[in-house]
């Protein structure tokens, strides 16, 4: 199972509920991403623009999609940009789009220290027209890539996890 969406609708904290519940391994794409660049995401875009990060990201997520057990993937945020990441997301079978209102997103994100330090803001707007900005933009790839949606303004991250375990568990084909 993929799970996609903005950064702070859930994806981490869910598939992290899903790993331990499921037994099967979870993975982030940014820690992925991280780990096997020595670098954070704020100093890879720093010394790599946007465009060497999504160079990186891209063949983070190829890897992390070769794996022939059963994973979930909580991806970036932007993964959805490249075609390819997309066509392989596709591949996979379950595209859970996470969604949230920018308004929640920019709470979770406030809310996470970790978040201001890891990921660098995109643009030079106010945070909260950054994020209708880019969830705006993004909406296209989400809506093409995801096989359902679940809006997680009003849910706790157990409530989604209940949803997406419902997902995985009527999938005759186990792909996730």
């Amino acid at each position: 199972m993929i799970l996609i969406g903005y950064r702070g609708t859930g994806k981490t904290t869910v598939a992290s509920i899903l790993s331990e519940r499921l037994s099967i391994p979870a993975f982030d794409s940014d820690k992925e991403i991280e780990r096997k660049a020595g670098k954070s995401i704020a100093e890879i875009f720093s010394f790599h623009g946007e465009s060497g990060f999504r160079d990186i990201e891209e063949l983070v997520i190829a890897d992390l999609l070769a794996i022939k057990t059963p994973i979930i993937l909580a991806s970036g945020g932007g993964a959805i940009l490249r075609e390819t990441t997309r066509n392989k997301f596709r591949e996979i079978g379950n595209v859970v789009w996470l969604q949230a209102s920018p308004e929640t997103v920019l709470k979770r994100i406030q809310a996470d220290t970790a978040t201001q330090t890891m990921r660098p803001n995109l643009t030079s707007l106010l945070p909260l027209e950054e994020i209708d900005l880019l969830i705006e933009k993004r909406k296209p790839f989400y809506e093409q890539t995801a096989t359902i949606a679940i809006n997680t303004d009003n849910l706790s991250p157990t409530q989604i996890a209940d949803k997406c375990e419902n997902l995985i568990m009527n999938d005759n084909n186990r792909t996730y």
